[in-house]
């Protein structure tokens, strides 16, 4: 782990460096947090504040949770399915300096019902894109039963989620932030996706 990344951590006394595999398998991914680096990008882009609900998918140990409530003021949201990885993230719940806290929730992502307050969405990859086409029809479905404009963030994203993305018709493409350049070798997925669902006003 880099000096970067121990000083974030250090910084907001917790802990979630480390890939975990444990209990991972073909619908879900190993644990592996966002580089702090990259996060720091999301959180200097603007389209995340205080007014703002942040959903982190897979959340693991709740780094993206910490910091960009820590950054950014924003009200977070984890869910996570693996118990012992949650676990954790509720360690670090009650280590934290950060006086805005994430909730964490034990649960599987196909089956929660998005709040009607959440208006921006956070995933690296934690699940299949099977697993995802349910999610995303959660999103959906919270999405029309309260319209919003809401954003949906996707770091290091796959050549399956891009292509089903692509299909969604409610989502528009809205922008890129290109994060190759914070590491070696110039890899095309290190950049984070983000789509858009617009807001409209009802005729009522």
């Amino acid at each position: 782990m880099t000096d970067h990344e121990t000083a974030w951590d250090k910084l907001l006394q917790i802990n979630t460096a480390g890939r975990d595999d444990k209990n991972s398998d073909e619908n879900h991914h190993p644990y592996e947090p966002t580089p702090y680096c990259v996060l720091e990008r999301l959180a200097g882009s603007g389209l995340i504040s205080q007014d703002d609900a942040v959903l982190d998918y897979g959340c693991g140990k709740g780094r993206a949770g910490f910091y960009l409530s820590y950054r950014t003021k924003a009200r977070t949201i984890g869910i996570e399915y693996d118990e012992r990885i949650y676990g954790i993230a509720l360690e670090n719940r009650r280590s934290t300096i950060s006086r805005i806290k994430p909730d964490f929730l034990l649960t599987g992502a196909e089956g929660y019902a998005v709040p009607p307050e959440v208006n921006r969405f956070y995933f690296f990859n934690p699940f299949s894109v099977e697993i995802f086409h349910k999610v995303m029809a959660r999103i959906i479905e919270s999405y029309y039963e309260l319209p919003r404009e809401a954003f949906l963030f996707f770091y290091y994203p796959s050549d399956e989620y891009i292509s089903y993305l692509m299909t969604v018709d409610e989502l528009e493409f809205y922008d890129e932030i290109e994060c190759d350049d914070l590491f070696e070798g110039q890899d095309p997925r290190e950049r984070i996706m983000i789509f858009q669902l617009p807001g409209f006003e009802s005729d009522l």
